[in-house]
């Protein structure tokens, strides 16, 4: 096991991450704002996450062949349910009284989202990208499976082999890493929560004052 393979399991969860966030967010807002595709919104990504992960990344291989694409599009399938549902629930929680408030000062429904609802929204959605996070650092051992490289090939050749030292050695690494981001995103998420719960109070108060 090398630091490249170490930093290419990085790279993969890394782009996954993202590509999550990019795909989710949107869909949770759609869930949000549009009723009639909350539903199928929310039993698509349910669906996806019940899907083997070996299976998801087979079908996808038929279409795009073997490599990091593969990878990278199946962890953003699998990874999507706790962004698309923590931006939906953290939306649909920010307090009617700021709605109603923003609408009042004239706030277009696009700005109110963007100014009011999704600031507040935040703090959980955010969780939804750690607990996205953490899953996708353990599914992408499954990269190696369909070549997109990462720890897995060096656990899959422990496994084959019977090198015990080795598959430990690649787990500890595995397991060091989603502690590492863990435990990162945990307090990133603790200190905006408090930063929350400090604005919330003079807000509402405000908006009670100014309805």
């Amino acid at each position: 096991m090398t630091m490249a393979m170490v930093l290419d399991h990085l790279l993969i969860v890394v782009l996954a991450v993202l590509c999550t966030i990019v795909v989710g967010v949107p869909l949770g807002i759609c869930a949000y704002r549009f009723p009639l595709v909350r539903k199928p919104i929310l039993w698509a990504v349910e669906v996806l996450q019940t899907i083997p992960v070996l299976a998801l990344l087979g079908i996808i291989m038929v279409f795009l062949g073997g490599g990091k694409p593969t990878v990278i599009l199946g962890l953003l399938l699998y990874s999507l349910l706790p962004v698309v549902l923590n931006t939906y629930v953290g939306l649909s929680e920010v307090d009617p009284v700021l709605k109603e408030v923003s609408t009042g000062m004239g706030m277009t429904r696009f700005n109110r989202l963007r100014l009011v609802e999704l600031p507040l929204a935040f703090p959980l959605i955010f969780t939804g990208i750690r607990i996205a996070t953490v899953t996708a650092i353990g599914v992408a051992v499954f990269a190696a499976s369909v070549g997109g490289g990462g720890l897995g090939g060096i656990i899959t050749r422990g496994i084959k082999t019977g090198n015990m030292p080795q598959i430990i050695g690649g787990t500890l690494v595995l397991m060091a890493m989603a502690v590492v981001f863990d435990m990162g995103m945990a307090w990133i998420e603790k200190r905006m929560k408090q930063q929350h719960m400090k604005r919330s109070t003079p807000e509402q108060q405000k908006g009670m004052e100014e309805i």
